[in-house]
């Protein structure tokens, strides 16, 4: 491979997710995080993805071991309790031992900026692996699927993230703690019902896993602009 070739597939895999970085990052508009930072978030979410593989590997395993991949209950678990926790799991991991205590967090949308740097770090390393296993083929359809749905998940990640800090730091533990799961149940959720319409085969499944990504990418962007217009302190 030319060092042209190997630029331009650089540029593909990464673009998509560096592009949807920066508008996150310009919505942040009372107190921009600091880019340093921002880039060390990317690098945890890189760091997610390596760990990722090697957790599914395993759980992959005792999954076939325990079950026919032949059916829906397979794939439904293989989608939501393997490959859905384990990705958000390590994803939230890497968000909370980084940002919890870190004083720059103190405005509720770096919540939402911190998850989806993670998460587009998780993406871009996924991104790589595929363009350059399956080529350019696969390129375009990861930038508007699955790099814009990984950022999809972490927006709801963000959002109870960043509400789990506001409660904590109003005394309400309770709250505070039922917030920091559902930052990561929420995005299982999300990843697992994609990840499943996307495996399934048939016409009502294509036209649910097509109504499910715009529906979400939709909200998706409502609640950025919603999170940015109502930012305030925590």
């Amino acid at each position: 491979m030319s060092v042209f070739i190997f630029i331009i597939y650089i540029a593909a895999a990464i673009l998509p997710a560096i592009l949807l970085l920066v508008y996150v990052y310009s919505m942040d508009k009372i107190e921009p995080e600091p880019m340093p930072f921002v880039i060390r978030l990317l690098f945890m979410g890189i760091l997610a993805a390596v760990i990722s593989i090697f957790l599914e590997d395993i759980g992959d395993g005792v999954i076939r071991f325990l079950a026919s991949d032949q059916t829906i209950m397979f794939v439904t678990v293989l989608t939501f309790l393997m490959v859905g926790a384990v990705e958000e799991g390590t994803k939230y991991i890497m968000l909370r031992t980084q940002t919890w205590k870190n004083s720059n967090f103190d405005y509720k949308f770096d919540g939402l900026v911190y998850a989806v740097s993670v998460s587009l770090g998780f993406a871009i390393f996924e991104n790589v692996s595929y363009v350059f296993r399956y080529g350019l083929a696969v390129a375009g359809s990861r930038a508007v699927l699955a790099v814009p749905a990984h950022m999809a998940f972490s927006v709801a990640m963000g959002i109870f993230y960043s509400k789990a800090k506001f409660y904590r730091n109003r005394g309400r533990e309770q709250t505070s703690r039922l917030c920091s799961w559902l930052s990561w149940l929420v995005p299982v959720g999300l990843h697992g019902l994609y990840d499943t319409l996307a495996t399934l085969r048939g016409t009502t499944a294509t036209v649910l896993y097509i109504s499910f990504v715009v529906a979400m990418y939709v909200v998706m962007f409502f609640l950025i602009r919603h999170e940015s217009k109502h930012d305030e302190h925590l």
